[in-house]
């Protein structure tokens, strides 16, 4: 299995309390991965650098993208932005969705952004909200639905673009256990199910039982990794020997 995302070396830190003490990481194209640890274990800072969301102090992050292996942290801003809109969707524990907007437009508004015409857009959403049982609910605003469906839009949004690696950060955290595992099954059925890769921080070990892989963080530091130790061991080959100094993206 190819690795779709790599880190060497890793460090961030926040004023003198550091995040992230060295990590180096292996993520596989196609798999289902959960970060787990205390808070200030450095798992959303770790999320954060993976999505290029920030930039780490030092090392390296890599990305097996659909234009060939880039170095998301030689990345400058207008790059990762760009990243984060055409090769990455993001699932937050609150949804992060415009209340004024319906759930059509809210999934819609993801496409638009790059510049799909607003009849194509709301097209595509309309099939990626029927996909994940929302069908009838189109034009519910976002208060208008309860939290699991607002979740399942959230959903919607961070795949409607086609992304092949799913952030998601705390999905069912507001949630209570029945709608939190109906929720990671729309989840999991909607990424790994299609062949995408999820990255998922969670504080629960329900939910991060259901991921094939659990990474967990201490201190900044990866203290256990279920991947299986011949697949930790394996070069990584998305590095290149050199930061890359400029990354030009194709849509």
């Amino acid at each position: 299995m190819t690795n779709i995302l790599s880190t060497r070396n890793l460090h961030k830190s926040y004023g003198n309390s550091p995040a992230l003490a060295g990590v180096d990481l292996d993520l596989r194209a196609g798999e289902s991965v959960a970060i787990m640890g205390a808070s200030g274990s450095g798992k959303t800072t770790l999320l954060h650098c993976l999505a290029g969301i920030i930039t780490p102090d030092a090392g390296t992050v890599g990305f097996a993208g659909p234009s060939g292996p880039q170095t998301i942290s030689a990345m400058n801003e207008s790059e990762r932005s760009r990243l984060r809109r055409e090769c990455f969707g993001f699932v937050f524990q609150q949804g992060l969705l415009l209340p004024e907007l319906t759930a059509l437009e809210n999934v819609a508004l993801a496409l638009m952004l790059g510049g799909t015409s607003r009849t194509q857009a709301e097209i595509y959403a309309a099939q990626w909200l029927s996909s994940l049982g929302l069908a009838g609910l189109e034009q519910r605003r976002i208060g208008e639905l309860s939290g699991g469906q607002a979740q399942r839009v959230a959903i919607a949004r961070a795949q409607v673009t086609g992304a092949g690696v799913i952030f998601a950060d705390e999905p069912t955290g507001a949630l209570d256990s029945k709608t939190s595992a109906e929720v990671m099954d729309a989840l999991l059925d909607s990424t790994v199910g299609r062949g995408k890769t999820l990255v998922l921080v969670t504080h629960d070990a329900a939910v991060a039982g259901r991921c094939a892989r659990l990474v967990e963080l201490r201190d900044g530091r990866i203290v256990r990794d279920s991947a299986p130790l011949a697949a930790q061991l394996l070069p990584a080959q998305l590095l290149p020997a050199q930061p890359l100094d400029s990354v030009q993206l194709s849509r």
